[in-house]
């Protein structure tokens, strides 16, 4: 599967997530994605981290969590740790309902 096919199953699990205020941990996702436990997400969640970015949404990103330290993983976002907790507040107030949903074409130019 091409990066940009899974970066668009991530943005639907993660526009879910928001919705229910809850985050995956990197294991979680990857199980979800038949993945077994293992799988490595920087250049995918980079994808839609830059389309975030692009666009001016918050850093949906945010919501992909280390098991141990519940934080995200470093470079995946734009925002420093000490804003995390309000930048997931922001993705979660986001309507990402209400916006037209990205295209693998939109993640394959990255």
């Amino acid at each position: 599967m091409k990066r940009s096919q899974r970066a668009m199953q991530i943005w639907s699990l993660l526009i879910c997530a928001a919705r229910e205020r809850k985050s995956y941990t990197y294991g979680h996702l990857a199980d979800i994605l038949g993945m077994n436990g293992a799988g490595v997400f920087s250049q995918t969640l980079g994808k839609i981290m830059d389309y975030c970015e692009d666009n001016n949404y918050p850093p949906l990103t945010v919501l992909v969590v280390n098991k141990k330290t519940g934080l995200h993983g470093k470079g995946l976002t734009t925002v420093e740790y000490k804003k995390e907790n309000s930048d997931r507040e922001r993705v979660f107030q986001f309507d990402w309902f209400q916006v037209k949903p990205p295209t693998t074409r939109c993640f394959e130019k990255k």
